[in-house]
């Protein structure tokens, strides 16, 4: 097994992580907001800020995916909120119910701080990219998208998965700019089968 690097969480806290986002969305489901959490009751680890996605999944199907990019609370914290906007505050989806609750599946994926990859022109950009590695965040005059690690899973071809992520970030597929910049990070998950 391969070492664990700094930014990767101890396998033994995953359970902790999963649980804080499933009892997030039950208690939004009960008081319809989120809960309260205090970072000082969880570990040192979870206390540290990293920014996270959750996503969650019913049926086989997306059901609502939030997150940050960048680290700005706790990880607690961030697994918290983003659990509770994923369930509750994702434009894509109607909030989620009561009876959703039972076969939902979630997982969080944890960020590591978005590095700038520098290139000239689109084809230095898609021979940089590391398909199944890289999460990407492209942005151009005030527009942002990012596509997580896992998108590789149904995009796995570089020139398709950058297509996709332009329309994402509301860019025509065969747009280009000399002011278009794009970030990488990688993801540890957490629950995800």
């Amino acid at each position: 097994m391969a070492p664990m690097s700094s930014n990767e969480i101890d396998p033994r806290l995953h359970q902790t992580l999963l649980e804080l986002a499933r009892e997030s969305i039950a208690y939004g489901l009960r008081h319809g907001r989120e809960p309260s959490v205090d970072p000082q009751d969880y570990p040192p680890e979870l206390r540290v800020p990293r920014a996270t996605f959750v996503t969650l999944h019913r049926g086989g199907q997306l059901r609502g995916c939030i997150g940050t990019l960048e680290a700005h609370r706790p990880l607690v914290s961030d697994v918290v909120a983003n659990s509770y906007a994923a369930a509750f505050s994702d434009p894509r989806f109607p909030p989620l119910s009561e009876p959703e609750l039972d076969d939902l599946d979630t997982s969080i994926s944890v960020l590591t701080p978005p590095e700038e990859i520098h290139f000239h022109s689109e084809e230095e950009l898609l021979e940089q990219l590391r398909p199944g590695i890289d999460g990407v965040i492209l942005q151009e005059d005030g527009r942002r998208g990012t596509f997580l690690p896992s998108v590789w899973e149904q995009l796995p071809d570089r020139r398709q998965f950058l297509e996709h992520l332009k329309l994402k970030a509301g860019l025509p597929p065969g747009y280009w700019s000399d002011s278009l910049r794009a970030y990488r990070y990688t993801a540890q998950e957490i629950g995800k089968s």
